[in-house]
């Protein structure tokens, strides 16, 4: 089997054991990995690949607006999910409209009565309802980088918390040491040149508010840079756009850190990112635990593949792991937002309709191929016929030269194995056949101890006289578990005599059994409750909070009061910012990207920058001493808020 990749860039950073912290011993929780599901299909299929949890839009109010799903498919995935106790989260993270509260509410309890394991959320407004006893996850939007909010948030009655993906291991084991609370981390997919939550670029030129699931992903246009002479320092480049990130190397670092969930990006990406990705974090997982005993996972059964997971292969714009060990170059995407895929060589001669590349690797009909033009820009082809090293393309591009480079962003092999069954997840059992006086049982217990048994009655049933042969066959037929979920382990025979078992009635009764089993799994999952609050109302880490705060509703507002917020200002989406404003603070730099730190360059002066995109004009201020960058910009005239359908 092929070794993981990892990001060229991303060396495995050497682990710390977590010190005790100041609430007491951190117990070691389960190691949790969360997969996306842009619909119910997807999430059966991130649990059969390895997934311990599943995060998924419910109809409304999910943050990404276009993928939301019906509560019978949120109760079907749940269903299917128990079987594994593998849990499944509800996003309900939008901010919300005081006109929207009740039907937020009401489609929490709906969600709860489907099933949902929690419910990840940012608007404190929700804590102010009557909510059904459900766990809350505090949703990235909600911008945890300090041990005093997520102290809090842990006060208020949240089970888990996503973290910034900006945070570094000794940032993440600062807030291990001073809470108990299950942290959750990005390990992998897009990343959001923004603190999340913290963006209002889309809002502020189209209306469209990212922190109510429509994002217009202007960090993905290209730009030019200008200094404060207006001098060019770059032209046309994606200088918002960062890598994915791959965290691929530094698991056992974010475990001694105190990362107990690992959070695979992802809810509008396809089938076989789900499965590729999910896949290669479960064998890297599995191996950490297989490691050392001390680790746990979360949910029950194994997975096995029928392919090699491959990340490179699956849609990405490069990898970085970010600030994980701490700020470092080559961590955006500058050149295209794209994905780009796999080098492959270069173009070696061109003809009339096609083209031969020095390739060692090899290709498929059907691959997709890019290469960079003369102007910096991808361009592609699909190949309709490979014949050894000549290419023949469904079109030849013409601006395709001799000496290019290519690239393979699909690989139509790779993509054909997804596309067909390709996982089989599967719970241990022990099975034991006993002989009473008028009847057999037929008892199965699984790896976490549920048992279901049924009877078979001895009437008809003839003996048998070679009791070797007869109890083989009988191991055999009993342990014929098929296309279930279940695999046997043991299979222990208690027979007084040898008796003829008819195969279609031993093939009956495991049938019975097996179904009543996976039953007794669904009802006996061990949902898990809400956390209480403090009897006291814990005071917020801020006496006041800015627009940057995101309240937008009253049942908010009143939360911050109870909590000490003495200044409480609007949500930028109230359109009560007339002004120039922080629309986007980011720890991305682009003075440090072009080595104009004044950090590392003394002489120099952290003076503001622009950035210029058409007929856009952004405004970059610089506070060095947070480290972080501001995107300055205010509302377009005209601009209204796109208000979105409301659950019925």
């Amino acid at each position: 089997m092929e070794r993981p990749t990892h990001p060229a860039n991303a060396l495995p950073l050497s682990p710390t054991p977590l010190p005790r912290g100041e609430r007491g011993h951190r117990p070691r929780p389960p190691l949790e990995l969360l997969a996306p599901a842009q619909n119910a299909r997807f999430g059966i299929e991130a649990i059969k690949h390895g997934a311990d949890a599943v995060y998924i839009g419910g109809p409304a109010f999910g943050a990404r607006y276009g993928a939301g799903n019906s509560v019978a498919e949120i109760q079907h995935l749940c269903d299917f999910a128990h079987r594994y106790r593998a849990k499944i989260f509800v996003t309900l993270n939008t901010i919300l409209h005081d006109k929207e509260l009740e039907s937020a509410r009401r489609l929490a309890h709906q969600l709860y009565a489907a099933g949902a394991d929690a419910l990840i959320i940012q608007d404190m407004g929700l804590l102010e309802l009557d909510l059904p006893p459900i766990q809350l996850h505090a949703s990235t939007q909600t911008d945890i980088r300090s041990p005093a909010k997520a102290r809090f948030l842990a006060d208020v009655g949240f089970s888990q918390i996503v973290l910034a993906r900006e945070m570094s291991l000794p940032e993440i084991a600062a807030i291990a040491r001073q809470t108990d609370i299950t942290l959750e981390y990005f390990v992998h997919g897009a990343l959001c040149v923004a603190y999340s939550g913290q963006c209002y670029l889309s809002h502020a030129h189209t209306g469209r508010s990212a922190n109510r699931g429509e994002c217009s992903q202007a960090c993905r246009l290209p730009y030019s840079l200008l200094d404060d002479k207006g001098r060019t320092i770059a032209e046309n480049r994606h200088l918002l756009s960062m890598k994915d990130n791959n965290q691929s190397a530094n698991l056992r670092a974010l475990i001694a850190a105190g990362v107990s969930s690992f959070k695979i990006e992802g809810r509008l990406k396809d089938l076989a990112y789900v499965k590729n990705i999910t896949a290669h974090y479960r064998q890297l997982l599995d191996q950490i635990i297989a490691d050392d005993p001390q680790y746990q996972r979360a949910a029950s059964g194994r997975s096995t593949f029928s392919f090699t997971p491959q990340p490179d292969k699956t849609f990405n714009r490069g990898y970085t792991d970010y600030f994980t060990g701490g700020r470092q170059d080559d961590i955006a995407a500058f050149d295209s937002p794209a994905f780009v895929g796999q080098p492959l060589g270069e173009v070696a001669a061109i003809g009339d309709g096609w083209l031969d590349i020095a390739a060692e690797q090899p290709l498929h009909n059907g691959d997709g191929l890019c290469f960079y033009d003369a102007h910096g820009d991808i361009q592609g082809m699909r190949i309709n016929r490979v014949a050894g090293q000549r290419l023949y393309p469904a079109a030849m591009p013409p601006e395709l030269t001799a000496g290019a480079t290519l690239f393979r962003n699909r690989d139509q092999a790779f993509e054909r194995t997804l596309e067909k069954d390709s996982a089989d997840r599967r719970i241990a059992i022990n099975l034991c056949f006993a002989e009473h006086a008028d009847h057999f049982t037929l008892t199965l217990t699984d790896e976490d101890h549920v048992q279901a048994a049924v009877d078979l009655p001895k009437t008809g049933l003839d003996h048998a006289r070679d009791a070797a042969t007869v109890a083989a066959r009988l191991k055999e037929n009993l342990g014929k578990f098929g296309q279930t979920m279940f695999t046997v382990a043991t299979v222990e025979l208690r027979l007084q005599e040898p008796w003829f078992l008819p195969p279609a009635a031993i093939n009956a009764l495991r049938r019975a059994c097996a179904e009543k089993l996976a039953a007794a799994r669904i009802a006996t999952h061990p949902r898990p409750p809400r956390a209480l609050p403090t009897a006291q109302a814990a005071p917020y880490p801020e006496s006041e909070l800015s627009y940057l705060g995101n309240v937008f509703n009253s049942k908010a507002r009143a939360f911050y009061e109870k909590h000490g917020v003495k200044l409480i200002d609007d949500a930028f989406e109230s359109g009560q910012e007339k002004g120039m404003v922080s629309l986007m603070i980011t720890r991305h730099c682009l003075r440090h990207s072009f080595n104009l730190c004044p950090k590392e360059i003394k002489h120099l002066k952290p003076d503001p920058m622009t950035l210029i995109n058409g007929n856009e004009r952004l405004l970059l201020k610089f506070d060095c001493k947070a480290c972080e960058m501001h995107v300055i910009g205010k509302m377009k005239k005209g601009v209204k808020l796109h208000i979105l359908p409301v659950a019925p």
